[in-house]
């Protein structure tokens, strides 16, 4: 293996409990990996073990080269760490946690970083606040400038964009999408429309084992939904017959403005089935869309799946 990041055969058991179970991957310069799974899955259980905060029962985790357990401190120089709560000294203001974390980490150019963390996150409102008096988003804000700070080439972050408005998600997205093109960057998220946004593939996770290692995409075709055509208009009955009543159709669901969504039978399309039946009852210029899938339903699927 020789990724940025390489985990080999990581175990974490506590007494009976194998919170990670055998978990290997690798994570190269470019990539954004999201982390996805079901809450107690041990995603954060394996993002610690990453970033040297809990030790492995057995296996092997290296960073930029460096073996977490005994180079700890070489990998740390080359990671920036977002974890779960964002957690900062409240008593503290931004400004004075973030020059702490700088003479920790002792960044070239240290004013020019600490100025474009702050820039980039937004941080000026509340630079000289007490953190315990900040919203939620705006702490996490302080966490995240934290782990970009000292610009490592590897970023570690959970949940990143927790609590955050919609805007304010959005430009921490692109944010990271722009960041992205030199670093590798691991994301644990329950967002789904985090991985379609961001995230170059995504490993879903359940009981501490992988299920799936794939691109986006790839996990979209894996979905009932990719190639399902939504007719998106108010249908009378004899035209909703005639399209449930199509060779290819395996289910249809029913629309809030009284259109159809219907699901093809594994390996089929529908869209020239579908255009056929709305053209004979004169519905030609009624619109149609073709869905690539939603990792939603894939999520649901496998990781019910590992359950029952």
């Amino acid at each position: 293996m020789s990724g940025s990041v390489v985990v080999e055969n990581l175990v974490k058991i506590y007494g009976d409990l194998h919170a990670v179970d055998d978990l290997s991957f690798e994570v190269g310069s470019g990539e954004v990996l999201g982390f996805l799974g079901p809450n107690g899955a041990g995603k954060s259980t394996t993002m610690k073990i990453i970033t040297g905060f809990l030790p492995p029962t057995s296996g092997r985790v290296t960073v930029c080269g460096h073996p977490v357990e005994t180079q700890p401190e070489a990998a740390k120089r080359c990671l920036g760490y977002l974890p779960e709560g964002a957690p900062a000294y409240s008593e503290m203001t931004p400004w004075q946690f973030l020059n702490f974390v700088a003479d920790i980490r002792r960044p070239k150019d240290r004013r020019g970083r600490l100025d474009w963390v702050i820039g980039q996150l937004g941080l000026e409102p509340v630079l000289h606040r007490p953190v315990d008096t900040l919203s939620k988003g705006y702490r996490r804000r302080v966490g995240l400038a934290q782990a970009m700070l000292h610009d490592p080439r590897v970023l570690i972050m959970d949940e990143p964009t927790d609590g955050l408005d919609p805007n304010q998600k959005r430009q921490v997205r692109d944010f990271i999408n722009e960041m992205a093109k030199d670093k590798t960057i691991i994301i644990s998220t329950h967002i789904l429309e985090e991985v379609e946004a961001i995230c170059t593939r995504a490993i879903i996770v359940s009981a501490g084992k992988i299920l799936v290692d794939e691109t986006p995409e790839e996990l979209r075709r894996r979905s009932r939904y990719c190639n399902a055509v939504t007719v998106q208009a108010e249908l009378k009955e004899p035209v909703r017959t005639a399209l449930g009543e199509l060779e290819d159709v395996a289910v249809v669901e029913p629309e809030r403005n009284q259109g159809l969504t219907l699901i093809p039978r594994p390996g089929c399309t529908l869209e020239g089935a579908v255009r056929d039946v709305l053209l004979r009852h004169n519905l030609k210029e009624v619109p149609l869309h073709i869905q690539a899938g939603r990792l939603d339903d894939v999520f649901h699927t496998l990781t019910h799946d590992v359950h029952e």
